[in-house]
């Protein structure tokens, strides 16, 4: 599936040449930032001259990805004017493994004209779908009543940038526009030290098919956002309009770079509406400019993925993409973060604790420019324990489950208390939940796997899960129909300015004050003093809720007051 590397490589500089440091060890991925005023083709020249080769470039963000020897290679390019910064990727593995399993246990607690008239037969079609009860989040944003006026409009484009999205589930595919969608990942079976990443290639050349989803979280998200309300299955929060995958993130769940900048640069070339973006990008929790606790090579690389990422939001932006994003899932308050014990995640095992100083370091691409951060409660509105909140970061609040709400009744660690959503059925049979024949298997019913079937035999699954990757999508939905309700239409296509789309969104959240007293301490649900939580700011904006709950209905109805 990958080709051993050679090991030892050794290259000298020519006679007569300027003494370089010379270049030695394995072959290893850099990531090569140019400076804006130097230009790519002047920063591909001296990757070149420095004895590296460029594999990948993304010229919208002046990135590139490239393969030298480990040893002396951003010496060389220190000196380069064209080059920003310089630093290691990831080494690429050569030993044998299976999968890996998930990174994180948060989202599976529970595992313990003719236009006008095709518009007007759209909206009469929208109504809800048979499993639509168990969508608690659908009717607390209001998508219920929404529909009945703003289903959503087709032309306007959703893209997920997530681990991809199954082009084929049943409620997925008729919103999924297959074109337009993109991979911008290869899969990687194992890391430089030999531990599994993806595990084996599903597919030959180890590229999945814009249309394939090994991890399910992606058309978790896509199915919150979109899936089609045809009688069928489930609707999602805009079930009329159409849902791109533009994939960066790998079947094991990490979001690399230079994946994520080309997804990014991509949304804004292709027109894309809203994107969704339930991750950060690894390996670093925070991008921090110089923390002590990491060595210059690791405080390289972290500034080259501030520089890159800013670089690459701001391009969206500019095109017409509003950016929604997961506000993560490490119950910390964004303004006063606790210590990062998780960072560098990858390869596994190789973290080291570290003190966070919140004016130098970054979570992205949620503490990025022109991005919509998306706050996490439960089935009572109560903030989910595991959620950040904040007034620094927190733009709005959405449903994203909490599956220990509701203590100390029948409620409590429930199912129905998360967000139920489209699931692959290859994903469900490999871990488990479904079998061979299509059954759902003792251990998914206890999960609360659910199936779908039609008169033809064709059948969706969908799952259970909890996080701000789950409320992400609902406030990404309500965006989508902001923009179906006020944007612009012109030759097939939708356009809205980004920040009009954000004072819609907010303008119409649905106000919730800070609880009484502010101070959660979860303790009663079985969480440690860590996840204590205190809320601050007023009914208008507070550190909880942001500008209060998505509220689709009044997006659409009482938004224009807000443009």
């Amino acid at each position: 599936m990958t080709t051993p590397l050679v090991f030892g490589l050794v290259i000298a500089a020519a006679p007569g040449a300027t003494a370089q440091p010379a270049l030695s060890g394995k072959t290893v991925e850099y990531n090569v930032l140019a400076t804006e005023s130097g230009g790519v083709d002047a920063a591909v020249a001296a990757v070149k001259a420095s004895g590296g080769t460029v594999v990948k470039t993304n010229r919208a963000a002046g990135l590139l990805t490239v393969k030298a020897p480990e040893n002396g290679f951003t010496a060389r390019l220190a000196t380069a004017p064209a080059v920003e910064v310089a630093a290691k990727a990831k080494v690429i593995g050569r030993a044998p493994a299976l999968r890996q399993a998930p990174r994180t246990e948060v989202e599976k607690e529970n595992k313990s004209g003719a236009a006008g008239a095709a518009k007007k037969a759209q909206r009469a079609a929208a109504g809800m779908d048979p499993l639509d009860n168990l969508l608690w989040g659908l009717t607390s944003v209001r998508s219920d009543l929404a529909r009945t006026k703003q289903p959503g409009d087709r032309r306007v484009k959703v893209g997920v940038i997530d681990t991809g999205i199954d082009g084929n589930h049943p409620d997925i595919a008729p919103n999924f526009d297959r074109a337009l969608s993109r991979n911008f990942t290869q899969d990687i079976p194992f890391d430089e030290l030999g531990q599994v990443v993806d595990g084996p290639c599903e597919f030959r050349g180890c590229v999945d098919p814009a249309d394939w989803d090994d991890g399910a979280h992606g058309t978790h998200v896509a199915g919150t956002i979109a899936a089609a309300a045809d009688g069928f299955g489930i609707s999602g929060v805009a079930p009329g309009v159409s849902l791109v995958n533009i994939r960066a993130g790998q079947d094991s769940g990490f979001f690399f770079l230079q994946p994520t900048v080309d997804a990014l640069t991509y949304a804004g070339d292709a027109g894309i509406d809203v994107v969704n973006m339930s991750f950060f990008v690894d390996p670093w929790l925070y991008n921090c400019q110089n923390n002590p606790a990491d060595t210059p090579e690791q405080q390289a690389e972290q500034r080259l993925i501030t520089r890159a990422m800013t670089r690459a939001l701001n391009y969206a932006h500019r095109r017409g993409v509003t950016q929604v994003a997961a506000l993560g899932n490490q119950h910390t308050d964004l303004g006063n973060p606790q210590p990062d014990t998780i960072s560098p995640d990858y390869p596994v095992g190789t973290e080291h604790p570290r003190t966070i100083d919140n004016a130098t370091c970054l979570s992205l691409p949620t503490e990025g420019p022109h991005v919509i951060g998306v706050l996490s409660y439960g089935p009572s509105r109560t903030k989910a324990d595991y959620s950040n909140y904040g007034v620094e970061q927190i733009s709005v609040s959405a449903p994203g489950g909490w599956f220990r709400d509701y203590f100390g009744t029948p409620q409590f660690r429930t199912n129905e208390n998360l967000i139920l959503s489209a699931y692959p059925r290859h994903v469900g049979v490999e871990e488990g939940n479904i079998d061979e024949a299509g059954n759902i298997t003792p251990q998914g019913v206890a999960l609360g796997v659910q199936r779908a079937c039609k008169s033809d035999g064709t059948c969706g699954y969908y799952q259970y899960l909890q996080g701000t990757s789950m409320a992400s999508p609902h406030a990404a939905g309500v965006a989508s129909l902001i923009v179906s309700q006020y944007g612009r239409f012109q030759r097939g296509n939708a356009s809205m300015n980004p920040d009009a789309v954000q004072s819609v969104l907010e303008g119409t959240a649905f106000k919730i004050p800070c609880p009484v007293p502010p101070t959660i301490d979860y303790l009663d649900e079985g969480r440690d003093a860590s996840f204590t939580a205190t809320c601050t700011g007023n009914l208008q904006f507070n550190g909880f809720y942001g500008h209060g709950s998505v509220d689709a209905w009044a997006a659409v109805t009482r938004g224009r007051p807000f443009l």
